[in-house]
């Protein structure tokens, strides 16, 4: 027996319960719990509800108060309501909730080995927040109305001078595309080599498996073409019968080699021979530790070459700003698919990253940024040779990770179990019978570099134990 405080009445047959006292409407009460009821299926399909006269007395509510709640739930389709005859439960789909499982949470990472982003401590905040803002408040009305699908016209400019100062880039305004990130670059550009009549793509072997599965899903069929201490062998892909190739020349992914010289050269020369389209991820080319920045393969055929790049490892994933320097040709596909798929990239986040180039800004970032980074490599390496000399390192010394080909014998799946069991944030995969472990360390403070390697060397890392 209820309370009068509370004055609750049930509608048993309905199992719905109305609170009078209560902050919530008695109209959306009696709304929530029949929709409840006809999603879990404890009212079933073509089941007939009380008249709303019926209902209004067993509940002690109005009449008024039901006719409308039949009348929500009917517009939503949740009832079916005829003249002259009963009001019954509309056939919708219903499922039974599943029990709830206990989440099982991992162990919090103590040791960030993972080769995800830029080191998000070291985000500008500062810098970026007045960009923003002087964006922000140098915008004229006008400019917060749909921008131009393919990128705001200001960063389009700066970043043309920018990839041709700093990436020897060679790039027109006309030729930038603004992205949400690399992904979609790969995305729009697989679209338009399918419309262009393009069938098959090939990929690095060891590649970055997520660029495969954006081409297959676009229709593409994707051939595998082997990577060797010198990079992609550009020596198969007459063999394999491909209209375009994507590659990371600068800094392989995720081997870690540069590709060679002479095979930039008849990786340019097979496009220029064969009518086909080289697509160059520099997704971390800006950082090289032992010398200067190795310049854009794009350089060299820039009608045969679309140039990627973005932000995730120089300032944060978080921005979602990438950008496309487009081989001519593909220009008005790549603009059309991109104009489709999302309308633009935000307008703000473009011209805060307009203006924090302009200033400098990034210039600044990147200089600390290198010397950061190159004293994490260089204690990472030291560290492994200490700890794990059974290890090979692979790689030029750039970039924001490490290639460590692991002993024969260790078996990779139960050691990565254990790293991660064990706190440490750690990626590895499997080629050709050889099993590797990508150690990244921008988010691995210098402190912690070689306490991680040892921890890596406990778990047995370096041997078959």
């Amino acid at each position: 027996m209820t309370s009068s405080g509370e004055q609750q009445r049930l509608g048993l047959d309905l199992l719905v319960n109305v609170d009078r006292d209560g902050d919530v409407p008695l109209r959306a009460q009696l709304e929530d719990q029949l929709r409840d009821g006809i999603r879990r299926g404890a009212l079933h399909g073509g089941t007939a509800l009380p008249s709303t006269r019926a209902l209004a007395a067993e509940l002690g509510v109005s009449r008024g108060v039901v006719v409308e709640a039949y009348a929500q739930l009917a517009a939503e389709g949740f009832l079916v309501a005829r003249p002259g005859a009963a009001t019954r439960v509309a056939s919708v789909a219903v499922h039974d909730p599943e029990p709830a499982k206990e989440e099982v949470l991992a162990p919090p990472v103590r040791f960030d080995l993972r080769t995800l982003a830029a080191d998000l401590s070291a985000f500008p905040r500062r810098a970026w927040g007045a960009a923003l803002r002087d964006a922000l408040r140098e915008l004229p009305d006008a400019s917060l109305n749909y921008g131009d699908r393919v990128g705001a016209g200001e960063l389009r400019t700066v970043l043309a001078s920018y990839l041709g100062r700093a990436r020897g880039v060679a790039a027109e305004p006309r030729d930038v595309i603004v992205v949400t990130g690399i992904m979609q670059a790969v995305s729009l550009l697989a679209r338009t080599l399918r419309r262009a009549g393009v069938e098959r793509v090939g990929v690095e072997d060891p590649g970055f498996p997520p660029h495969r599965m954006v081409f297959a899903r676009e229709g593409l069929r994707v051939v595998p073409i082997p990577v060797d201490e010198g990079g992609l062998v550009v020596d198969g892909l007459d063999a394999a019968g491909i209209g375009a190739v994507l590659c990371t020349p600068t800094h392989q992914y995720p081997r870690g080699m540069a590709l060679a010289p002479e095979r930039r050269a008849a990786l340019v020369e097979w496009a220029a021979a064969r009518d086909g389209w080289i697509i160059e991820d520099d997704y971390d080319g800006e950082y090289r530790f032992d010398r200067d920045p190795v310049g854009a393969l794009q350089a060299l055929a820039p009608a045969r070459v679309t140039y990627l790049g973005s932000a995730s490892k120089t300032l944060a994933p978080a921005l979602r700003l990438g950008w496309m320097v487009v081989a001519p040709e593909l220009v008005e596909g790549v603009s059309e698919a991109k104009a489709l798929a999302d309308g633009g990239t935000p307008v703000l986040d473009q011209l805060a990253l307009a203006r924090f180039i302009e200033h400098g800004e990034l210039d600044r970032h990147l200089r600390r940024m290198r010397g950061v980074y190159r004293r994490r490599r260089d204690t990472l390496v030291s560290a492994a040779e200490r700890w794990v000399p059974e290890v090979e390192l692979e790689g030029i010394s750039a970039g924001l990770h490490v290639s460590a080909r692991l002993p024969e014998g260790v078996v990779l799946g139960p050691l990565l179990s254990r790293a991660w069991e064990g706190g440490i944030g750690v990626f590895g995969y499997e080629h050709d019978g050889v099993a590797r472990v990508l150690l990244g360390y921008a988010n691995l403070p210098e402190p912690s570099v070689e306490p991680a390697i040892r921890a890596l060397a406990q778990i047995g890392f370096g041997t078959s134990t």
